[in-house]
């Protein structure tokens, strides 16, 4: 046996006798219980869920930006920049668009009117578990009574009434527009979704239009605040 093969069978050797340390490790590990509630369990899978998505998504984005900076580098960095920022717009909700989507319609229940029963204003964590849903099941851009969804929004309870980015979301009936690559896909998820039952103990009914082929979503009408970020001397000097 020469010194490059007993070099091998060390290597080998000491790999697999990690590999039976951790799993000896592992089975001697006692196995917690975990008392979170189902809905607790559920966010956490769909928000590791979704940050394998985005990780993929920008992986890839950020590949075919390379190639396209390669094929355009003849025909001007500008075009391909310009490009660029067309795209990290309509990315972060900027721009408008239209597209395969559904209407969801969010309103009292009239079983419950009829009866004289309360119902209460939508619950801002219902509304973003909703979201979550819609996100999961495929939607690329969300809007909110007119008010379109990016990363920045901010659904919450302020004085008891709920507010997206600081409009009131307590008239109904609540309108909310999903477009996505797969509009029937997306409408079919969402009817059987177990989210929509969770409306009605709120005692709100939910409907969900069919698939509508040219539904526009609004940009994103708000100022973004970028901390940390400022104009550079030269920009300065080129806006002077």
């Amino acid at each position: 046996m020469n010194k490059q093969t007993k070099w091998g069978v060390t290597v080998i050797s000491v790999i697999a006798g990690f590999m039976l340390a951790v799993q000896f490790q592992t089975m001697r590990s006692p196995k917690l219980k975990d008392n979170r509630d189902a809905w607790e369990l559920r966010s956490s899978i769909l928000d590791e869920q979704q940050k394998q998505s985005k990780i993929l998504a920008e992986t890839t984005r950020l590949e075919h930006q390379l190639e396209n900076y390669d094929v355009k580098q003849n025909t001007g960095k500008e075009q391909a920049l310009k490009q660029t920022l067309a795209e990290l717009k309509r990315e972060a909700g900027l721009t408008e668009t239209a597209g395969g989507g559904i209407l969801i319609r969010i309103s009292p229940l009239k079983e419950a009117e009829l009866l004289g029963e309360d119902f209460h204003s939508i619950s801002p964590d219902l509304l973003r578990r909703l979201i979550n849903e819609l996100n999961m099941y495929g939607a690329d851009s969300i809007s909110i009574n007119g008010q379109r969804v990016i990363n920045n929004t901010v659904i919450r309870d302020i004085n008891g009434e709920p507010k997206i980015d600081g409009y009131s979301l307590k008239n109904y009936p609540i309108e909310i527009k999903a477009d996505a690559e797969d509009a029937q896909s997306l409408y079919d998820r969402m009817k059987v979704s177990e989210i929509i039952e969770q409306f009605f103990v709120d005692n709100l009914n939910v409907e969900i239009s069919s698939p509508i082929k040219n539904l526009v979503i609004p940009a994103y009408k708000n100022k973004l605040e970028i901390d940390g970020m400022e104009p550079s001397e030269q920009d300065e000097k080129g806006d002077s």
